[in-house]
């Protein structure tokens, strides 16, 4: 199948995410069983105009915020007024481009998350209103259209807002089963001596990891000798390394790694103690589940899409969205209790052990050939 990908970012973005490893892991291996895959993404200062990644023909085309408008043009410059492609796939990470009102052939919505008045947390206020407001048209836009959705939480979402459930197929995100795992040793063989806890990814405000660090501070208030690594890059990193001073985390106990290798990222999932991710909503989190499938358990907010990534009370537990006591108790019983975590870290390896990517794109294969038939 001719399949051609919109999405904002390619994983050589340097603000790519977990869309993007969901995009190259799927579609990278649909290349591989002779599909041709074509991704049109937008570009950065810098960035090639074109590039072969996993086996996918990269296309850039405009930037960050020019994306959606560069892109129509692109397409039919590039491949006429009649694209050859068999099916198109809107992979919606940010705002979306509305393929099936300028694309003929058919299409697939492929969808992380919704923003939402999540948008206003994290973009200045002209950015923020203009994807709320882009946001607004996809029941109309895309009704009836066969969509994929990475989590419950997000099929609950695009059904609130409008989009009949009878088109959308939850099919979860997927690990790498073989790279992920406790290690030689088993499960808690690689633990830091000392209480360590973790947060792994991108350093944006609505992440809410100020809620991560002030747990910390309490934990500390209160005689647990728990330190953090914050691992990953972003414009909020600057903002958060102050919050950690103010806070009187010093950097022994507050440690701020910035981007890690991939050899280094697997030591931090094996290591930790507690896996952390606090924001307000995600399409999945797949933290939660590489540190899953590393054997650590992850304390989260209860919400969407991070409530689908970990089960409370069996690979980890969830605490109400900005509630820090709730958060720091959590922390403190996996910190303090060797049965617990123990329990907790066999339950989450268990719990991964049934996402894969070779299972996620098998679904994607054949959601994709159902819509195109």
């Amino acid at each position: 199948m001719r399949v051609l990908v919109l999405n904002w970012q390619d994983r050589e973005n340097p603000q790519a995410g977990g869309a993007e490893i969901h995009l190259h892991e799927t579609f990278g291996r649909l290349a591989a069983g002779g599909w041709e895959v074509t991704l049109i993404s937008s570009g950065w200062a810098g960035a090639p105009p074109r590039a072969e990644l996993d086996g996918i023909q990269v296309h850039r085309a405009g930037g960050r915020h020019t994306y959606p408008l560069r892109l129509p043009g692109y397409v039919f410059r590039t491949f006429g007024s009649a694209p050859p492609f068999d099916i198109v796939v809107e992979d919606l990470n940010k705002v979306p481009v509305l393929a099936p009102t300028w694309l003929a052939p058919p299409t697939v919505l492929l969808v992380h998350h919704l923003f939402g008045a999540t948008a206003f947390r994290e973009a200045t206020l002209p950015v923020a209103a203009a994807t709320w407001l882009l946001e607004r048209p996809i029941p109309a836009v895309y009704r009836g259209i066969p969509t994929i959705a990475v989590s419950d939480s997000t099929r609950d979402d695009l059904v609130a807002r409008g989009m009949p459930a009878s088109s959308i197929q939850v099919i979860p995100n997927g690990i790498d089963l073989e790279h992920y795992t406790p290690g030689p040793g088993g499960i808690g063989a690689h633990r830091f001596p000392e209480p360590t806890l973790l947060y792994l990814g991108r350093l944006k405000r609505y992440k809410r990891v100020d809620l991560v660090l002030e747990a910390v501070a309490r934990l500390r208030s209160r005689g647990v000798p728990a330190r953090l690594v914050v691992a990953g890059r972003g414009d909020h990193g600057g903002a958060l390394e102050a919050r950690a001073r103010a806070l009187g985390l010093g950097p022994d106990v507050a440690v701020f790694e910035g981007f890690v290798s991939e050899a280094r990222k697997l030591e931090l999932m094996r290591g930790a103690w507690v896996h952390l991710l606090t924001s307000p909503r995600e399409g999945w989190g797949i933290a939660n589940l590489e540190a899953a499938a590393c054997g650590t358990p992850t304390v989260a907010s209860d919400a969407p899409g991070l409530r689908d990534s970990v089960r409370h009370g069996e690979t980890g537990f969830l605490t109400p969205h900005g509630d820090v006591e709730a958060l720091a108790d959590r922390i403190a019983a996996l910190v303090a209790d060797d049965g617990l975590r123990d329990r907790l870290s066999r339950g989450a390896r268990t719990f991964a052990e049934g996402f894969g990517w070779d299972r996620t794109t098998g679904q994607v294969a054949l959601a994709l050939e159902a819509a195109l038939e």
